[in-house]
């Protein structure tokens, strides 16, 4: 009989996948309810997956994306979606 292994790292986000600061739908899956980012061992990504998460999520924190701390959450607790194509002028 074979067994079971579970996966240390999430099958969902390979080790080349690259997060976006512009897409706060999915950085929003990583942040618990008080702002804070959910450390490595919860979200089953690996260091360097964590690294470069921390960094897409603090700079989308930085252009008003993604709220920080609890203040700035918002009553629906969600982050709107925006529209993926640019903005015109």
């Amino acid at each position: 009989m074979k067994k079971t292994v579970r996966s240390k790292y999430r099958n969902e986000f390979p080790g080349n996948f690259v997060f976006d600061y512009k897409d706060p739908l999915t950085l929003r899956r990583f942040l618990m309810e008080g702002g804070k980012i959910i450390p490595s061992r919860i979200s089953k990504l690996s260091m360097s997956q964590q690294k470069k998460l921390t960094r897409a999520i603090k700079r989308a924190r930085n252009l008003a994306l993604l709220p920080i701390g609890t203040k700035a959450y918002d009553e629906r607790g969600r982050v709107e979606q925006i529209s993926p194509k640019p903005f015109e002028i």
